[in-house]
């Protein structure tokens, strides 16, 4: 599993290279390739960046719902909290708990390889759910630059009282969505499809601290230990 710093600048440099300027292009073509690429590396360059930060950041989802991202270093870890779910990811384990019964239920498995981060399919749950995560984003901005009909706008705004850059996408192969990262690089802000689902979700409040409660299952929960050796 390639580390998750590595993947994303690969992802920009590949957006590069497939928009580089070739001799039948005219110069506004040019332009929206350079700005489209730019775009691109600067948003994936930045969700990098918060891969290696300590931060809790708190979202607001459609009809009340709350979810949450909490990371944290030395040793790499964090959790996603969703409604009726959390995922967490710690150099021991990944677990993955239902919230929705009586008690909890959790289970443990094999955790990803030191050094790297899980894949984009791990997060498969919690985007059913709500929670929009980084690398979702990082892909659907990368579909976007590559489709050449794809419209791409930039803005500027505020959430949660921090500056983010946001791009406007109207995309065929990805769908057409709003994004928004703060400056931090955390995700500020996301409306549109995911996997054909309508979501929506934006960043109600961020702290550099974290409650190293919030990388244990639920109070109570049921756990059972899928790992070789587990019980």
């Amino acid at each position: 599993m390639p580390a998750a710093s590595t993947t994303l600048r690969m992802l920009a440099v590949s957006v590069i290279a497939s928009l580089t300027v070739t001799g039948c292009q005219t110069f506004e073509d040019a332009g929206v390739a350079m700005g489209r690429s730019e775009l691109v590396n600067d948003l994936a360059a930045r969700l990098d960046r918060a891969l290696e930060l300590t931060y809790s950041a708190d979202y607001q989802l459609p009809g009340g719902q709350r979810a949450a991202i909490v990371q944290a270093q030395d040793p790499a870890r964090s959790t996603y909290t969703y409604p009726g779910g959390q995922l967490t990811v710690t150099p021991e384990a990944i677990t993955r708990c239902t919230t929705t019964g009586a008690r909890p239920q959790c289970t443990l498995i094999t955790p990803p390889t030191p050094g790297s981060k899980p894949t984009v399919t791990l997060f498969g749950e919690a985007n059913q759910q709500g929670l929009v995560t980084p690398p979702v984003v990082v892909g659907l901005l990368t579909a976007a630059a590559l489709d050449p009909q794809a419209v791409i706008k930039q803005s500027d705004t505020t959430v949660a009282g921090h500056h983010a850059a946001c791009v406007a996408v109207e995309s065929s192969s990805s769908g057409d969505f709003t994004a928004c990262v703060t400056t931090e690089g955390v995700l500020g802000s996301f409306t549109g499809p995911v996997d054909g689902k309508p979501m929506e979700l934006a960043l109600s409040n961020y702290s550099p601290a974290v409650d190293e409660g919030a990388f244990e299952p639920p109070s109570g929960a049921a756990v059972v230990d899928r790992r070789p050796g587990g019980s």
